[in-house]
């Protein structure tokens, strides 16, 4: 998705249908900040005839749908919160109209809550993944083909007034913006794998990207959550209890919570969510150095403060951090231009931060990065 500097001179005359393009989409995706409510989709994984795995006596289908319905009455004690359900009883849907029911819904986030299995049954640990690599690299014909939801909308014409698939500059608003939902997914992915890792002590298999169908026709950032392996007759145990699944969920919740705090400006009053997490409403990150527009590279999320030289980031230098609760972020560069940014991006991923993502400021205050480009 590396998007050169002739990229944009080629399209110089198009600019102006670039920013519509980039408003019409944030409209949508991104522009989370003018609702009134944070909207999350809880989809359990399988339900109904698709059991799901199924081992020990265990079954995934009806653990998925506890810890997911859990998930929801944590995240109900915050009034900012509207969440749907893709089932709430043991039903079955089909992968397709998950995504297409997230789609229509118009939500900021979807978090899909599975349980793992595998031959080897001693195998255990949670892992969390993110859209796949083959949608992250494409382009808007075939975002078209996985999922025509948005192009077949009865209202498309008004909704999406001056986007054309076969323009240009439409194709790059696109890839921007799916460019965004990857880098939000996998901050998101991270703040549940450090939860499980240092609140529950569970063992971190990592945050994955893999080409997930249900993930990648999702138009908003999400996450399916491996939550551990039934598989393994010890954590399937503890998955089967009541108390490993209220475990897991507030797990799960603070780390939407977390997510939300630092993507969402609610317009309403939130309730106490003590029972949750003492998190407390709070002014945006700011970064001290940051004028103007400014994109960073971030390269991880840990609850270790790490002294920033190159030493510990693999020879990259120009290193900075943040603290949002528990939870550092690292980031490599500070650029004033998107084009080079991308240059800093792909050096990170060259050392081996393969996970790594922009972000972007503007006068110190986190943004959007289809925000900062327009």
């Amino acid at each position: 998705m590396l998007i050169k500097t002739s990229c944009f001179i080629s399209l110089k005359n198009s600019f102006k249908s670039i920013l519509i393009v980039l408003f019409l989409f944030s409209s949508f995706g991104l522009a989370a900040q003018t609702k009134s409510k944070f909207k999350v989709v809880l989809d359990a994984g399988h339900g109904g005839k698709d059991y799901g795995n199924v081992h020990h006596g265990f079954i995934e289908k009806k653990i998925a749908l506890a810890v997911t319905l859990k998930v929801g009455e944590y995240l109900g004690k915050d009034a900012d919160f509207d969440f749907i359900f893709s089932r709430k009883t043991d039903v079955f849907v089909e992968l397709k109209d998950r995504a297409i029911n997230a789609n229509k819904q118009d939500a900021d986030l979807f978090v899909s809550i599975h349980c793992n299995a595998a031959k080897n049954y001693s195998a255990f640990g949670t892992e969390t993944f993110v859209m796949g690599l083959s949608r992250s690299s494409t382009n808007l014909e075939v975002a078209k083909n996985e999922n025509s939801v948005i192009l077949l909308e009865d209202d498309y014409k008004e909704n999406y007034k001056g986007f054309d698939p076969n323009k240009p500059e439409s194709l790059l608003g696109l890839k921007i913006l799916q460019e965004e939902y990857l880098n939000q997914s996998i901050e998101l992915a991270g703040f549940v794998e450090e939860n499980f890792k240092n609140d529950l002590s569970k063992k971190s298999r990592g945050v994955k990207q893999a080409p997930l169908w249900v993930l990648d026709a999702s138009y908003m950032p999400g996450v399916l959550i491996e939550i551990g392996f039934l598989s393994n007759k010890v954590e399937g145990t503890y998955l089967n209890t009541e108390e490993g699944q209220n475990e897991i969920s507030k797990a799960i919740a603070e780390a939407i919570l977390l997510y939300k705090k630092n993507y969402f400006k609610s317009t309403t009053i939130s309730t106490s969510v003590k029972t949750i997490t003492e998190v407390k409403k709070e002014e945006p990150v700011v970064v001290k150095d940051a004028k103007g527009v400014v994109f960073k590279v971030q390269l991880a999320a840990s609850s270790k403060k790490i002294e920033t030289i190159p030493s510990n980031f693999k020879g990259l230098n120009d290193l900075s951090y943040d603290q949002i609760g528990k939870i550092y972020k690292y980031f490599y560069g500070s650029e004033t231009t998107y084009a080079q940014a991308k240059k800093k991006l792909d050096e990170a991923k060259e050392k081996g931060y393969e996970s790594a993502f922009l972000v972007a400021y503007k006068d110190g205050v986190k943004i959007s990065l289809s925000e900062a480009i327009k």
